[in-house]
């Protein structure tokens, strides 16, 4: 699907983001290995958190729509594994997190994804798991999908194990493994990563202990089985980031973001346009917190990797980046050449197309501002089956001069209102 993106001559209005997507698989894995009925209020709508709620009722769970919540229930004999693989689309949360899930479910399991999906690397999580007595297999050295998961009768091995990149989602398949391990399972990070794991867990039950250490952290969980909760998910900040970074870049705009997750991992992009001089004004209540962003002058900065550790902002950063007076270097952002597609390259290809010179230096990328998103040209930008490409290169169509985005239907995978939202404001 191809849309075009007119440019805006004015915006103003207020968004509320599809529920946290890490919060959303979360909840439906955890309410699936508990015993009894949780519930789940603000679910994410997008096409990676179904493929979740569809894995969990192949795995065994009850799952059912009542009014505005979703009813997940456990079996009292825990969960069982499939007759069929299990699809995991386009979403690598899902199929990291699931690998550690599995270590639960005893039996043999098939992961599978699309085309995407199935060229990300699976390694980084294969190697605790293994460790841990779960056997996984894929393709080539760096393990792609499809994988096969054979989980053992018994305990598993509790492990102290050191992520030695940081991610969030292999420490949750870590500590989701180690609710069935046969001792304490300590995963240890040198830079904080978002925290919806461990806090979720502790919430349904299970003792776990974190601790800071320096700029980084350490989890300690003991094994148990998460009793049932009624989760609330608050709206999503990786989502939210690209109506901010529009208000700020748009010479004519005064958007606000309601009710997002505070949690500090989440919220590092939000420092980095501060630094860069965005109008930004935050508001926090017991639903979350509000952003406000409006038009700005921004300014070129180095932005370092552990300020965005999934570095999912860092393609909408760029943008904001490429309308700023000044040099802007992403430090270490190597990680974005695994996500769904090559973020990195992606990125670069996107500012180009607007007339801003971008590069990459090593791991580094490097954006030469424009100054203002008035100069960007009007583009046409191939999205590679990437949804925060798509938001990306529509935030820099509407700010700037327009443009045609190919592939746009992806952005279904985790905002599919995102171009109703984003008319809504004009």
């Amino acid at each position: 699907m191809n849309v075009t993106v007119e440019p805006a001559g004015t915006l103003r209005g207020e968004i509320r983001t599809p529920g946290d997507k890490s919060i959303s698989h979360r909840a439906l894995l955890i309410s699936a290995l508990a015993e009894g009925e949780s519930t789940i209020e603000g679910l994410s709508d997008g096409e990676d958190v179904r493929g979740t709620l569809e894995i969990i009722r192949d795995l065994g769970a009850t799952v059912s729509i009542v009014e505005d919540h979703i009813s997940v229930r456990g079996l009292e004999d825990g969960l069982h594994p499939s007759d069929r693989p299990l699809e995991c689309g386009n979403s690598g949360t899902t199929m990291r997190l699931l690998a550690g899930v599995l270590g639960n479910v005893p039996g043999e399991h098939h992961l599978q994804g699309d085309p995407s999906l199935s060229q990300r690397p699976m390694d980084r999580v294969a190697a605790p798991l293994r460790a841990m007595g779960i056997d996984m297999s894929g393709l080539g050295p760096r393990m792609l999908p499809p994988l096969r998961v054979t989980v053992p009768r018994g305990e598993i091995r509790s492990l102290e194990y050191t992520v030695p990149v940081p991610s969030a989602q292999v420490k949750s398949a870590v500590l989701f493994a180690g609710l069935a391990a046969n001792g304490v399972t300590e995963v240890a990070e040198s830079v904080r990563t978002r925290a919806n794991t461990e806090e979720m867990l502790q919430q349904a039950g299970i003792t776990v202990v974190s601790e800071d250490c320096g700029d980084g952290r350490v989890v300690q969980l003991h094994p148990g089985r998460p009793q049932p909760h009624r989760w609330r998910v608050p709206g999503d900040p990786s989502q939210a980031a690209f109506f901010i970074v529009l208000g700020a870049i748009h010479a004519d705009a005064a958007i606000e973001v309601v009710d997002l997750y505070d949690g500090p991992e989440r919220l590092g992009f939000l420092d980095v346009l501060e630094r860069m001089g965005a109008a930004i004004a935050r508001h926090t209540s017991p639903a979350g917190v509000t952003v406000r962003s409006q038009s700005s002058d921004l300014v070129g900065t180095t932005v370092e990797s552990e300020e965005i550790p999934s570095v999912d902002e860092v393609p909408i950063l760029a943008v904001a980046a490429a309308a700023a007076t000044g040099t802007t270097r992403f430090r270490d952002v190597a990680e974005l050449r695994i996500k769904e597609s090559n973020r990195l390259t992606g990125t670069i290809e996107l500012l180009r197309s607007l007339g801003v010179t971008a590069r990459e230096e090593g791991d580094d990328l490097v954006v030469e501002g424009a100054g203002s998103a008035s100069t960007f040209h009007s583009f046409e930008y191939h999205a590679a089956l990437d949804h925060r490409m798509v938001m990306s290169a529509a935030v820099a169509a509407a700010a700037g001069r327009g443009g045609v985005i190919h592939g746009a239907e992806t952005v279904s995978s985790s905002f599919p209102s995102f171009f109703d939202d984003l008319a809504s404001l004009r």
